[in-house]
């Protein structure tokens, strides 16, 4: 049986390697590194079908070292410590250390992390990981630290019919066929940036045909209605299932959320992600309009962590009604947006010498903590002074949103501050 065009058109360089140019382009920090001969141990962060996988065996090959894979989600501990055995076995005096990829390494166990953490530390193993999830929230501090983070983008249009075109006239299944690519908005449409599975489209509308090929978004379209699984290998259109869910919760349609809901149970989703998604909703879309929001988000991830399926389903049923019927403000969202582009574009601002610390004599005699007036020595545990740093003190980052709830701080600040809240 022959491979899937995915596999056949898979790069073998870093000539070939398609996007995440910021990455691997000329003179980018992991094209350097690999030139270098020596690699550190690093995790690639980033949606499906942008090149995580491919990048790694491109490394291996060019630096000609030993190259292990284990999957996160069929491997277990004393897969991981034969590996390592393997590793620490088949080197030689000072030879580059093997490399180990972990594909899907947020779905690794705190143990099975805790057996690879002293590998990478003793440089036993090179680690690679590959992730679609922040790994910081499933990747354990300690191996974290050992690591470089690299994020790989979501493939440019440009990238995506670069590869297209590769596809047509260099697959040796593929150019014996005459293929046109006449239209591509659709190809590109459902691929959302992920080359597996434009290539799968692709292939899968190919097949569908006999003798020469025209493709139209008319086509392809008619050919995905047809078979509506068969370009996405897990059974789900994982990214666009969960943004349609978090776009019903902050358009505040119950139903819909938990339609989106179903989906991704039905479809085999894992519901830490779920409950994780929520409490960034929580955060993100309700915010100050209904605080209890990210408390009952926190508690339906804690009862996820608990219990698991069947039952979890309940408390996300619950949180995700709850989250879509609240009032909704991203006014903490805005504010440290905000906040951050201020940083970038001031720098470093000088903290003003009442509001530093001032632990010793010296500091002291500086100015440090001079003038500080402590707000629970006055009425009201309020009393006007700058907290901004001078060359800011005028500018507003949070500005409330009127909420009923909202709108209680707001007067609050109005009460506090006068005509700098006023809007």
């Amino acid at each position: 049986m022959a491979e899937p065009l995915a596999e056949r058109l898979r790069p073998r360089t870093l000539d070939d390697y398609i996007g995440q140019q910021h990455l691997v382009g000329e003179g980018a920090v992991l094209r350097r590194m690999i030139d270098s001969g020596r690699i550190s141990s690093f995790i690639l962060w980033g949606p499906p079908g942008v090149g995580k996988t491919t990048l790694a065996q491109i490394i291996a090959h060019r630096l000609e070292t030993p190259f292990y894979t284990l999957s996160a989600v069929t491997s277990g501990v004393k897969d991981v410590r034969d590996v390592i055995e393997k590793a620490q076995k088949g080197r030689f005096f000072n030879e580059a250390s093997p490399i180990l990829f972990i594909d899907e390494i947020h779905r690794f166990s705190k143990s099975q992390q805790d057996s690879l953490l002293g590998a990478v530390e003793r440089g036993i193993v090179t680690l690679i990981g590959a992730t679609t999830e922040n790994p910081s929230f499933e990747v354990i501090r300690p191996l974290l630290s050992r690591c470089q983070l690299y994020v790989l983008k979501s493939l440019e249009k440009e990238d995506l019919l670069k590869l297209l075109e590769r596809a047509v006239t260099t697959d040796i299944v593929l150019k014996e066929r005459h293929i046109e690519l006449k239209e591509t908005g659709a190809l590109l449409r459902y691929s959302g940036g992920d080359a597996r599975k434009l290539l799968n489209i692709l292939e899968l509308v190919v097949e569908s045909e006999s003798g020469d090929v025209v493709i139209t978004d008319e086509l392809v379209e008619a050919r995905l209605q047809q078979n509506p699984l068969a370009y996405d290998k897990d059974g789900e259109m994982h990214y666009d299932i969960i943004s349609a869910f978090i776009k019903s919760i902050r358009g505040s349609d119950p139903d819909a959320a938990l339609y989106w809901m179903a989906r991704m149970i039905e479809g085999g989703e894992d519901p830490q992600f779920i409950a994780r998604r929520m409490v960034i909703s929580a955060s993100e879309d309700i915010g100050l309009a209904n605080p209890n929001a990210l408390l009952l988000a926190n508690a339906a991830f804690d009862t996820v962590m608990k219990i698991g399926w069947p039952e979890a389903r309940i408390a996300l049923a619950e949180c995700a009604v709850y989250l879509a019927t609240s009032p909704k403000s991203n006014s903490a969202y805005l504010g440290i947006d905000a906040a951050l582009a201020l940083v970038r574009e001031t720098g470093n601002q000088p903290v003003p010498l009442p509001l530093r610390n001032a632990p010793t004599q010296l500091m002291k005699e500086l100015g440090y903590h001079d003038g500080y007036k402590y707000p629970h020595d006055f009425p009201g545990h309020f009393t006007e002074q700058q907290y901004m740093p001078d060359a800011l003190k005028d500018r507003r980052l949070w500005h409330g949103q009127h909420s009923p709830a909202e709108e209680k701080l707001w007067q609050r600040m109005v009460n506090y501050w006068g005509k700098r809240f006023e809007e």
